[in-house]
């Protein structure tokens, strides 16, 4: 699977090169014959990498079910489209200073019109707004503006359709960086990806992409975790997907205090042989506060399956370790839950981590799976009695830890904690697999 996702992950950095291949193909002796020339050179440069960079992050986020399962799951292609949407911001900034230092020989004027452009300059105007829509919807991706309130970075990422039409409207009036009429054919192939993607996310997956249900039943799992029941509208018309992907939810329902409308991610903890969903949320934000109270009968509407974070084919091929910390136990309820019903044994040894016993969710029903599975194990973790997970813990309570590919799902911490102690005992990277709930 890693070694799929390499190539997949390869295969689109090279696609990134190839209006740069075309790009050096046309240079000659006078873009090297002066330091205005060279910079005048990288300006160009910039903007040409830069904007297939930024078109190539569009096209990663069509979330089209499926497209993510070469990349390893979404989570997975959602850290590449960041890269090149990070790669894209800094070079399209760089793109126009380059060109103000390299119009700097020929007296003031030019590089306060490339900085500072008239009104009236349509094809420079288009760079500028793309480029400061791409620093605003960018902005909350970078750490060094903490983590963004959820709805917001999705109202804030709507400017990222706008950026790429500028940006594309400054390069089809403006850009020559390629030779003879190369420039249209290349960017316009581009185009289709970045605006193709955008065209689905925005307006075509509203429609064909999403699958009717109805809560059919509401379950108090915590003070703060409620279990939706899923029945889809149309019987011939139900999700098929894996034990461990998850989804996108938008409930539709107008009381809700917030969230009506909103589509959020939600691990499904249901097995895949059963017709109707079943999806834990737990109250981290006003959206999933909301819907703690929603009502049965609510009509939702849901996209995917996402992710992949088990094998396809969901059957251990050798002993796996999982490591679950609070409402990460989802998609390893979903898989015992999914062992179960098809009697199936597995060489599993789950470790849940929670603060303490009261919250630890599912506890009965994951002694009782643990006990009806053939060859599965399950170990408590409490943090407030025993600490955070150490290395000696694993050793101790896994001790053919080594021989086990190891599964964490959990709050980042807990994810980034395990990972390390499993370097440290000497695991291989490609034996550690882990699922984030962080989207951002």
């Amino acid at each position: 699977m890693k070694v799929n996702a390499r190539l997949a992950r390869g295969l689109v950095w090279a696609l990134a090169l190839v209006p740069l291949m075309f790009f050096l193909a046309g240079l000659a002796a006078h873009d090297f014959r002066s330091v205005s020339s060279v910079l005048n050179m990288l300006g160009r440069l910039t903007g040409a990498l830069g904007l297939a960079l930024l078109l190539l992050a569009a096209a990663l986020s069509a979330r089209v079910p499926g497209f993510d399962q070469p990349f390893g799951g979404l989570t997975k292609l959602w850290h590449t489209h960041h890269l090149l949407g990070a790669g894209a911001l800094l070079l399209l900034m760089a793109h126009p200073l380059l060109l103000a230092l390299a119009s700097a020989a020929h007296g003031y004027q030019l590089p306060v019109k490339v900085l500072f452009p008239p009104l009236d300059d349509i094809a420079t105007w288009s760079g500028w707004l793309a480029l400061i829509l791409m620093m605003i919807f960018l902005a909350p991706s970078f750490s060094f503006f903490g983590q963004p309130n959820y709805e917001r970075w999705k109202r804030i990422h709507a400017l990222a359709g706008p950026a790429v039409i500028l940006a594309l409207v400054h390069t089809f009036l403006f850009s020559r960086t390629m030779p003879a009429n190369l420039d249209i054919l290349i960017w316009s192939l581009f185009a289709l990806l970045g605006v193709g993607a955008v065209a689905w996310r925005l307006v075509f997956s509203r429609r064909a992409g999403r699958l009717n249900y109805s809560i059919s039943a509401v379950e108090a799992v915590a003070n703060n975790v409620v279990e939706l029941t899923l029945e889809p509208k149309r019987p011939d018309k139900h999700l098929q997907y894996q034990a461990g992907n998850f989804v996108y939810m938008t409930p539709l329902d107008k009381q809700l205090s917030a969230g009506c409308g909103e589509e959020h991610p939600y691990t499904l903890c249901s097995s895949p042989t059963e017709t109707k969903l079943r999806i834990a949320i737990k109250d981290l934000g006003d959206a999933s506060r909301a819907i703690q109270s929603v009502r049965p009968g609510t009509e939702v509407q849901v996209e995917g399956p996402y992710g992949r974070f088990f094998p396809v084919n969901g059957k251990p091929e050798q002993p796996e370790l999982w490591v679950a910390g609070g409402i990460g136990i989802t998609p390893f309820l979903a898989r015992l839950r999914h062992f179960k019903a098809l009697g199936q044994a597995a060489n599993v040894h789950l470790i849940y981590a929670v603060q303490d016993e009261a919250r630890a969710l599912y506890a009965d029903e994951l002694r009782d799976l643990a006990q009806a599975i053939t060859g599965a194990k399950l170990t408590f973790h409490y943090f407030y009695r025993e600490g955070p997970i150490s290395a000696d813990f694993l050793l101790e309570t896994c001790p053919d830890l080594s021989q086990r590919e190891t599964y964490i799902c959990g709050p980042l911490p807990l994810n980034k904690l395990v990972q390390d102690h499993l370097r440290g005992l000497g695991r291989p990277r490609y034996s550690i697999h882990t699922e984030e709930f962080e989207l951002l």
